[in-house]
């Protein structure tokens, strides 16, 4: 028996604001696990004109595939600090061992390390729901002194762009920033995909990464 359609009326429409709520809530949650701390998110998203890595310390990356887009995590020193020692912390590493610079390499591997599981949960969570496949570059960490403008091809013919503030658990804020071609996602038919196998799509993303 083929699978019916969904009435016209009833048909789910998944919108770039959708999409970039997911990304919101795969940060929430690596972060808040990783660092076994409370990080929130603002309940307003800022309208943006174009991304900017900003100081201290920032990371992108680029998606490509079923759709395409740019992600920019921009991490004030405190917040790339603190999410670097509660995460080594929870990890076990003692204190003393601990660095105290977001401008050290270790901040910069343990950020970077941890935007590659953000990006790697979204991925899983978009994949399943949209039924589409998405790549994605290695995340890159830069330490900033002035505010630069990310010039990066990301094959965005009609881009739109949002910006998220987020908090950790001291109150310290860090923010994302997500372009992504102007499109949406029809659902054409109510099905659930029983084959889904999560190890083997991190698999994937995984070697993609790599």
């Amino acid at each position: 028996m083929h699978p019916v359609e969904a009435a016209p009326s009833s048909r789910k429409i998944v919108t770039f604001d959708d999409i970039l709520l997911k990304l919101c809530h795969s940060m929430q949650s690596v972060l808040s696990k990783a660092s076994n701390s409370e990080i929130s998110h603002s309940g307003m998203v800022q309208v943006i004109h174009q991304t900017r890595l900003r100081p201290d310390l920032g990371c992108f990356s680029i998606f490509d595939g079923g759709f395409s887009g740019l992600v920019v995590l921009n991490y004030t020193a405190d917040a790339a600090v603190e999410l670097y020692r509660k995460y080594m912390l929870n990890m076990g590493i003692p204190e003393s061992e601990l660095v105290f610079s977001h401008t050290s390499d270790e901040v910069g591997n343990v950020l970077g390390e941890l935007t590659n599981q953000i990006l790697g949960d979204f991925i899983l969570t978009v994949s399943k729901e949209l039924k589409t496949s998405i790549g994605q570059s290695q995340p890159k960490m830069l330490t900033i002194n002035k505010e630069l403008t990310v010039s990066i091809d990301a094959n965005l013919d009609n881009p739109i762009f949002r910006r998220v503030s987020f908090r950790t658990a001291d109150y310290h804020s860090f923010y994302l920033e997500f372009a992504m071609d102007n499109t949406e996602f029809l659902q054409l038919k109510d099905e659930i995909d029983e084959e889904f196998d999560p190890d083997k799509l991190m698999e994937i993303h995984a070697s993609q990464a790599s």
